[in-house]
């Protein structure tokens, strides 16, 4: 198995697939799920002739169930790890919700400044703030967080099966065409990482700011989102994070 060790001694998982000459493509994947739910996007640009890598978070998958650093800074750091470990250069960086967050600051923080960065994606990502405040007043209400906090201590296992089988993949719309495989492998994800990194992680995807991170980024960055997303809505987090941007 493919791990790296972070200077606060985390191992993180990671997968690394395809021709090291080759162009990499790096995803990020969202809360509370791994690099596995990448596979699908790895395939498809392996078979385009790219170098595809993933690792999973910390607290989340097969990376290290630690107790602390479940916040944007680590989870940059922590990819920034990956990448050293990995010399990619001339990388496109793709972050998926909480991983667009970790893309962002990412990209703001390490990438660009060591000249490693191509591109970047944000797919239906979290910045630039989720929670409402007086600033962000569009954002969504504190109170929405704090039941998903209660949903995941009172029975983790519960919530992560109603989440995905209703509004993450929008299952719960009339018409849907609903994949039970793809909800158990969401739900498959989630368990295998740790509790206390997920109750954690609400905090970090729904109240980092991530205003100054999108101002820094200068290059091109692609920014994807539905307009029925039940999760990120649209208006306060791509609407706002394309504007912010400067190549975006």
């Amino acid at each position: 198995m493919s791990t790296i060790t972070t200077p606060d001694g985390v191992e993180i998982f990671f997968k690394d697939w395809g021709p090291k000459t080759a162009q990499p493509i790096m995803f990020h994947h969202g809360w509370p799920l791994s690099s596995d739910d990448w596979d699908a996007q790895m395939l498809f640009f392996l078979a385009q002739g790219y170098r595809v890598i993933a690792h999973d978070r910390r607290g989340h998958g097969r990376s290290t169930q630690v107790s602390d650093g479940h916040d944007m800074d680590h989870y940059a750091a922590d990819a920034a790890a990956v990448v050293q470990h990995l010399d990619l250069r001339n990388a496109v960086h793709i972050g998926h919700s909480t991983g667009g967050g970790e893309v962002a600051r990412y990209v703001a923080r390490h990438g660009e400044p060591q000249g490693r960065v191509a591109k970047a994606v944000l797919v239906s990502a979290v910045p630039p703030l989720m929670v409402k405040t007086e600033s962000n007043p569009g954002g969504t209400p504190i109170e929405v967080f704090d039941g998903f906090r209660k949903a995941l201590a009172d029975n983790r296992a519960q919530f992560f099966l109603d989440v995905a089988s209703g509004p993450f993949y929008g299952f719960n719309r009339d018409g849907a065409k609903v994949s039970q495989g793809v909800i158990n492998n969401w739900w498959r994800q989630g368990m295998i990482g740790g509790a206390k990194a997920h109750y954690e992680g609400i905090k970090a995807f729904s109240e980092t700011d991530q205003t100054e991170d999108l101002k820094a980024i200068s290059v091109p960055t692609l920014v994807m989102h539905g307009d029925d997303d039940q999760i990120v809505p649209i208006d306060d987090a791509s609407r706002l994070s394309v504007k912010l941007l400067k190549n975006g």
